[in-house]
C-alpha cells in the first residue's frame, strides 16, 4: 500500500502546525482534539455558525462576540478556545475546517495512527463505524481514524480514501458504470 499523506501546508496547515505543537508541549492533544472535534460538530450542524465562520461580511469583532457565545455554550475552553480566537483576529476563521482536518492528521501521525475519509450516504451508527474501523485496521495494521462526510448524493454504500488509496462502492458509481456500459453496447 502507498504510504499515507500525513504533509501538511498553506495557511491551514501552518495553523495546525502551531496548534499541535502547542497542545504537545503542554501535554493536551487529548483535549485540545476533544474541542477541535466538538467546535468541528457544531460547524457541521449548525448552518448559523457556517455562514459565520465563511462569510466575509462579519467583522473579526462580530465573529468574535459570536463565537465567544458559542465556545461558552459549548463549554470549549483553554488551547482550543484562545486558539479558535486566534484565527478569529486573524481573519482566518474561513479556514477553519482545514485547520481541523490538518490537525487531525498531526495528531494521527503522531499517535502513529492512519485517517480516512470515508463519505457515506446517510449516518453510521456506532456499530458500523466500528466495523469499518476494524476493516481498516486488518488491512493498515495501524488504528483508523475515521472522517466521516454524509453526502445523500452517493445513494448508498460508501467511498472510503486512506491515504493515495481509494475505494468507491457507492450506488451513485455502479449505475454510471452501467449506464456508460449500456450506452456502449447500443
Amino acid at each position: 500500500m502507498a504510504t499515507d499523506d500525513t504533509s501538511v501546508s498553506g495557511v491551514a496547515g501552518r495553523y495546525a502546525t502551531a496548534l499541535f505543537e502547542l497542545a504537545r508541549d503542554q501535554k493536551s492533544i487529548d483535549s485540545v482534539r476533544a474541542d477541535i472535534d466538538k467546535f468541528a460538530g457544531l460547524l457541521a450542524e449548525s448552518a448559523d455558525l457556517a455562514r459565520l465562520v465563511r462569510s466575509p461580511v462579519f467583522t473579526a469583532q462580530e465573529q468574535g462576540k459570536a463565537l465567544d457565545a458559542v465556545l461558552a455554550k459549548a463549554g470549549i475552553g483553554g488551547i482550543a478556545a484562545n486558539f479558535l480566537r486566534v484565527l478569529t483576529a486573524n481573519r482566518r476563521l474561513f479556514v477553519v475546517n482545514d485547520v481541523i482536518r490538518a490537525f487531525r492528521v498531526l495528531v494521527a501521525k503522531f499517535r502513529g495512527e492512519a485517517t480516512a475519509d470515508v463519505t457515506v450516504a446517510e449516518p453510521l451508527n456506532d456499530k458500523n463505524l466500528d466495523a469499518l474501523k476494524a476493516s481498516l485496521k486488518s488491512v493498515t495494521g495501524k488504528d483508523v481514524d475515521l472522517n466521516v462526510n454524509v453526502d445523500p448524493s452517493i445513494i448508498g454504500g460508501l467511498i472510503v480514501k486512506l491515504g493515495s488509496r481509494m475505494v468507491d462502492s457507492s450506488l451513485r458509481t455502479k449505475l454510471n458504470s452501467i449506464k456508460n456500459a449500456m450506452k456502449e453496447a447500443g
